[in-house]
This record gives C-alpha cells, structure tokens and sequence, in this order.
C-alpha cells in the first residue's frame, strides 16, 4: 500500500525537529556499560549504538553514538535527556505509546517526554517509522541483555 503524503516530506522536518536533531546530548560512549546495542535500519541506513547502565531497574547511565536522520536524531535526543533516571517500565510505556502513534493514531507520549510530538506527522511516512524507533529499540535490547546478564550471574 502507496504511503499517504499529505504535505510535501520537507513538510516534516520542523524548525523544532532540526533543533532538537541537532542538540543530541550524551556522545561520548561508556567507558564500562553493561550493555552496548547497536540497532540499524534496514531501509535508510540510520544507526544507533547505545551505551546503557543500571542500578536495579533504574538506567543510571547512558551514551549514544547516532549516525541517522533528523528524525532518528530527535528520537534520540529526547532519549538521551531523559533516559538515565529512567525506569525499565517507564522506557517500555513511552516506547509503546510511540509505537501506537505512529502506527495506530494514538497520542504522543506526555510528561518529560512530550517533545517526542514533534515526531506525530511521521505517523504518514511508514518509512520513516524505524528511524525514529531506533533508539528505544536499541535501549531496550540493552536492558534485556543487562537483565540476561544478571540472571546468569545469579545462577
């Protein structure tokens, strides 16, 4: 099925998404993460290797090296301002809730991750869709890892 382009794509790249593409925080990598993951996307090339720790279920670290667009780079922006003190649950909900407004036309996510709205019009480029998921994708694999890890550790 023809994605539907109800505006120009230049249309989607906002003064406020080229802002916040271009304030990614957090680059230098972990000099000792308990988890690196490195997702990709398949149809554009964009690339997310992310650095993760966490005490308990609490991320109290992170870094990111982000080779992508300015729509993976906004996802990850807001992500990395707002990861560490972050909870597994907390990143599993605002990943589902980005996920549902891209595909399914809900609401974007809320709070201090509201920024994330900017990327609402992206939900009419379905080429677009793994740009901006890359990140949680990729925090979220190296949460499972940091889980799997500890769980081999505790026998």
């Amino acid at each position: 099925m023809a994605e539907t382009t109800p505006e120009p794509i230049n249309d989607l790249y906002s003064r406020r998404i080229l802002k916040l593409a271009a304030d990614v925080q957090r680059t230098e990598r972990l000099e000792d993460p308990q988890a690196t993951v490195t997702r990709t996307s398949p149809l554009c090339g964009s690339r997310v290797t992310v650095d993760l720790k966490m005490d308990g279920d609490i991320i109290s670290d992170f870094a990111h090296e982000v080779k992508a667009c300015a729509l993976g780079q906004t996802s990850s922006s807001v992500m990395a301002r707002n990861a560490v003190g972050s909870s597994e649950d907390e990143i599993r909900e605002v990943a589902d809730t980005m996920r549902k407004m891209l595909k399914e036309e809900g609401p974007p996510p809320g709070g201090r991750w509201a920024d994330l709205e900017v990327l609402e019009p992206v939900r009419d480029y379905r080429s677009r869709h793994a740009s901006v998921m890359l990140t949680f994708d990729a925090v979220l694999m190296a949460i499972e890892e940091i889980r799997a890890n500890r769980d081999v550790e505790a026998g």
